[in-house]
């Protein structure tokens, strides 16, 4: 596996080393032991697959809170997807930037999300899979969500959405929730 870290603190783009012949190709997509080298969150306790219809669709930005805080292990396994995530521990060093990773069944490229930040994404094909491992089972409660295009983040998106959900179109600004909501329950 090849690690690259990003601008944002403990968040990885993971890369498949491959070793390829006339067949193919074989690499990890998985390793505790060298996940471990990085410091990185490797106790997954659930795995969750998002299958996305058509291009343009748009989910996110999600994340939960404390004590429920997840790490997650992202890859697109079918068709493409730029993948957001922000970072929002206000006592980072990168608080509340963000970065964009294209994952595509093609390039076998992952992103480690850390806890704390929030995540989403939107498809750049029809019939796009998405797979993400969490550290931390689903908690309804502890579920965050910040409005895709709120302007205290600025995220310059790829392609426009075309679908979003009602509940991820109703997330509130960033800012208001803030100064006024803090341990409420944003979604």
């Amino acid at each position: 596996m090849i690690f690259t870290e990003t601008k944002l603190k403990g968040a990885y783009i993971i890369d498949v080393k491959r070793l390829e012949d006339e067949r193919g190709f074989f690499g990890r997509s998985y390793c505790k032991r060298e996940m471990d080298e990085y410091g990185l969150n490797t106790n997954m306790v659930q795995a969750n697959v998002s299958y996305n219809k058509k291009k343009g669709t748009l989910r996110g930005m999600h994340m939960q809170v404390s004590p429920y805080e997840e790490t997650k292990l992202v890859r697109c396994t079918r068709g493409a997807i730029y993948d957001v995530i922000i970072d929002m521990p206000e006592d980072s060093g990168t608080y509340k930037q963000w970065i964009g990773v294209e994952l595509t069944a093609d390039n076998y490229r992952m992103l480690f999300v850390p806890e704390g930040f929030a995540h989403g994404f939107i498809t750049l094909e029809d019939n796009s899979d998405v797979t993400y491992n969490v550290t931390q089972y689903y908690t309804p409660g502890s579920e965050r969500g910040i409005r895709w295009n709120d302007p205290a983040f600025n995220i310059e998106w790829p392609i426009e959405p075309l679908i979003i959900s009602e509940k991820d179109q109703a997330h509130p600004d960033f800012e208001e929730t803030n100064a006024t909501s803090k341990g409420k329950q944003l979604v």
